[in-house]
């Protein structure tokens, strides 16, 4: 195996083929796919009877004991969260844990110690876990932070704390009339982690990633003090904080923007049979400002179907269509039927249900998780179940299963400029053959210029500000995939083409080619002026492959 440094290796994977006049992608389950591999490979034979038996039920085990338990824990927290903002304090609330927190941050610098949160690994949205949360030589700051703080109506803006979710947010600003300026799909995303890492919408191409729409930013710096930046106000911290991973401080609140909303949204499908159909009309509609909402989801190398919204309150009743409902099909498995129809078709969404269209099946992760789940009789029985929480995925892996997705798995989002999403899709086909394929057009606007990200210069001259979020989640269906080498391969595409990979996923560069990527300017600057090099790992410390597991 190649080490962290080792340079890569010029060469294309040949891919198994697909036909692009196919309509309907059938594909095994996830784990039948990485059973068939891995006895190829290394025969189950050697694994104990526990995994062989875990491995071969685990959507038995998930709809048995995860869903139930992934139930009552949101119902959980949907009750505690009212009685939370019915009867407590927030604001006196909010101080005094970030008091604590400082107390804790000043503790370990005392001690020269090197910080991280308490949070266990298995609660993050990543597939992996960071090993420094192991070290015992790094001090676990406890950071109970999960309050909606504040609604300024007049600025239009929301305060809230790092670990409140989307869901928990979306519910809250929909029950007042607003919603987020951009809101990440999945229910469990925090805000500190989309702020802190990456947070991309269907919204993106009008407001940027998540990160752009933040006003403010409140920070426990690395010796305890508490520092609130802007725009105005320490412009260059509040800059860097957005990809920094908790590198710099720990973030204990934020302003978001926010928008009054409507009811609905009107929603057209647009079928695409050849891949230069989908690219043009995608990059047509992602241009177009007039939309509120683009994506698309590309289904083979050549076919996929765009998709475009805006928001509105007068709708046609016959057209509604609550896609939501637990007993409604899983909402990839709705669009792709446009596909045969070959139509542009038109109809209007609950806001609600819009926004979390891809929750239930966590866009489509859960057919390789339980292969029966979007049958009608699984989404009638048991559908107001789910989705699992992805924690309780994780917390309940075997070994051997944790082995599996990491060989024979990907989850990836690159963002590509808008000019390079054909070379994209057919890298993607080539190295992974990975579909459905997630496609979301974002605007990395001036505002954003002086962080991690750029946009695409040549000349001196900014050419490109659009780019694309190419989501690739599933397993590869070519014949050699090997981890490493393969997403070493599309790391180093996304380079050239002056892209940028999140690093919530596996990332297999090498600590110069992660630079190359990222610009660090800033962020060096600041990791010396706040006092962070000895106090916090670096980004690439804490997001490499050889610092997870």
């Amino acid at each position: 195996m190649m080490d962290d440094e080792e340079q890569i290796k010029d060469g294309s994977t040949s891919s198994s083929g697909s036909s692009g006049s196919e309509h309907q992608v059938v594909k095994p389950s996830s784990i039948q796919q990485m059973q068939q591999t891995i006895k190829r490979k290394n025969d189950l034979s050697n694994e104990s009877f526990c995994d062989r038996f875990i491995i071969q039920n685990r959507g038995i085990f998930v709809t048995i004991f995860i869903l139930p338990a992934s139930f009552f824990l949101r119902l959980f927290h949907y009750i505690y969260d009212w009685y939370v903002y019915l009867f407590v304090n927030l604001s006196s609330r909010h101080d005094e844990r970030v008091s604590h927190i400082s107390a804790q941050v000043r503790d370990a610098a005392s001690q020269k110690k090197k910080m991280c949160t308490s949070r266990p690994g298995w609660h993050s949205m990543s597939l992996r876990e960071g090993l420094y949360k192991k070290d015992s030589k790094v001090a676990k700051i406890e950071i109970p932070l999960r309050d909606v703080l504040e609604l300024d109506e007049a600025n239009l803006t929301v305060r809230v704390e790092p670990l409140v979710t989307m869901g928990q947010l979306s519910r809250y600003l929909r029950s007042k009339g607003y919603c987020l300026q951009v809101t990440p799909e999945l229910d469990d995303l925090t805000a500190g982690g989309l702020v802190n890492g990456f947070g991309v919408e269907t919204s993106s191409h009008k407001y940027g990633l998540i990160q752009h729409t933040c006003t403010r930013f409140e920070v426990v710096v690395a010796n305890g003090d508490v520092v609130t930046c802007t725009e105005t106000d320490r412009p260059e911290l509040f800059s860097a904080i957005p990809w920094s991973h908790g590198t710099l401080g720990f973030l204990v609140s934020v302003d978001f923007k926010i928008i009054p909303c409507k009811s609905y949204v009107k929603m057209t499908y647009i079928p695409c049979h050849t891949q230069e159909e989908c690219v043009d009309v995608f990059e047509r509609e992602s241009r177009d400002l007039t939309n509120d909402f683009v994506e698309a989801i590309v289904y083979t190398k050549e076919e996929g179907v765009v998709m475009k919204a805006t928001l509105v309150d007068e709708v046609n009743k016959s057209q509604v269509n609550p896609i939501g409902y637990f007993w409604k099909p899983w909402f990839y498995k709705y669009v792709q039927t446009f596909l045969s129809s070959g139509e542009t078709a038109t109809e209007y969404i609950p806001l609600t249900h819009y926004f979390h269209r891809h929750t239930r099946p966590l866009f489509w992760e859960m057919e390789e998780i339980i292969p029966s789940g979007n049958a009608l009789w699984f989404r009638c029985l048991l559908g107001w179940l789910g989705p699992p929480h992805v924690k309780l995925l994780k917390k309940t892996q075997t070994e051997t299963i944790r082995r599996l997705y990491e060989q024979h798995h990907v989850i990836q989002d690159m963002l590509i400029p808008m000019g390079a999403l054909a070379d994209a899709i057919n890298t993607f086909h080539d190295e992974i053959e990975v579909y459905p394929l997630w496609l979301c057009p974002m605007a990395l606007l001036p505002s954003g210029d002086s962080g991690f990200m750029k946009p695409v210069v040549q000349d001196g001259q900014v050419v490109e500000r659009m780019f694309v979020d190419v989501g690739a989640y599933g397993v590869p269906m070519v014949s050699n995939f090997e981890a490493r080498g393969t997403l070493r391969r599309l790391e180093s595409f996304v380079r050239r083409v002056k892209g940028y990979q999140a690093l919530y996923a596996d990332c297999f560069m090498s600590r110069d080619e992660f630079r190359e990527m990222f610009d660090h300017t800033a962020y060096d600057t600041l990791r010396t002026s706040y006092g962070a090099v000895d106090a916090f790992p670096e980004i690439y410390d804490k997001i490499s492959r050889a610092a997870r597991r």
